[in-house]
C-alpha cells in the first residue's frame, strides 16, 4: 500500500472519490495527533479540516520523498503551528481529566478500541508537546524513526533521544497511576 498516494493523484486527476478515501483513512489520527498540541477537541477538528481543505483547494505536490501518510502529517502540523503563533497560545498546560468532553472521548474511544490504550493515550497528552508527538507519530501511527524526523523536523539521533525521554517520563507517569510498565 503507498498510504494514499494514488488517491492523491486519483484526485488530482479528478476523481473525487481519491480526496474522500484519504479523509476517511487519515481524519481520526490527524485529529488526535493535532488535539496533542491544542489540547482542545473541536480546535483539533477544525484544523484537520483545514488540512484536507488545504490538500483539495491547493493541490500541493506531493514529491514522493517520504511516505504519503508522513507528508500529510507534517501538513497538519504546519497549520497547526501557524494557528498556535497566530493565538500565541502554546498549549502546554496540561489537560484534567474532568475537561474531556463525551465527544473527545467518543472519537478515543472509536479509535484506541481497548482501555488501557485510552488510558495510555491520556497521560500521553499529559506530557510535554515534543514528547506526545514523537511517542504517538511512532506507536499509534506506525511512523519509522526517519519519518518522524521528518515531520517533526529534526534528525535521527534527536528523534531516539527524544523517544528513550519520552518513554521514561511517561512510564513515570503510569508508574504512579498504579501502572506497571510491563502490562502495557
Amino acid at each position: 500500500m503507498d498510504n494514499g498516494a494514488s488517491s492523491y493523484r486519483r484526485y488530482l486527476d479528478g476523481d473525487d472519490n481519491g480526496m474522500v478515501e484519504i479523509i476517511k483513512d487519515y481524519k481520526d489520527g490527524l485529529t488526535l495527533y493535532i488535539n496533542g498540541f491544542v489540547k482542545n477537541i473541536y480546535t483539533a477538528e477544525e484544523l484537520m479540516e483545514e488540512t484536507f481543505v488545504k490538500l483539495a483547494t491547493k493541490r500541493p505536490r506531493f514529491g514522493g520523498k517520504s511516505s504519503f501518510k508522513t507528508w500529510i502529517f507534517a501538513i497538519a502540523r504546519n497549520l497547526t503551528l501557524d494557528y498556535l503563533r497566530k493565538n500565541k497560545r502554546l498549549c502546554q498546560n496540561p489537560i484534567d481529566e474532568n475537561d474531556l468532553s463525551a465527544e473527545e472521548a467518543d472519537v478515543e474511544s472509536q479509535y484506541l478500541k481497548k482501555e488501557q490504550s485510552i488510558l495510555l493515550h491520556r497521560t500521553m497528552q499529559k506530557l510535554n508537546t515534543e514528547y506526545f508527538q514523537v511517542l504517538y507519530l511512532i506507536y499509534f501511527e506506525g511512523f519509522t524513526n526517519s519519518e518522524t524526523a521528518s515531520v517533526m523536523k529534526k534528525n535521527n539521533r534527536q528523534i531516539e533521544n527524544l523517544v528513550y525521554r519520552a518513554k521514561s517520563a511517561l512510564r513515570t507517569m503510569l508508574e504512579k497511576e498504579g501502572f506497571r510498565y510491563e502490562e502495557l
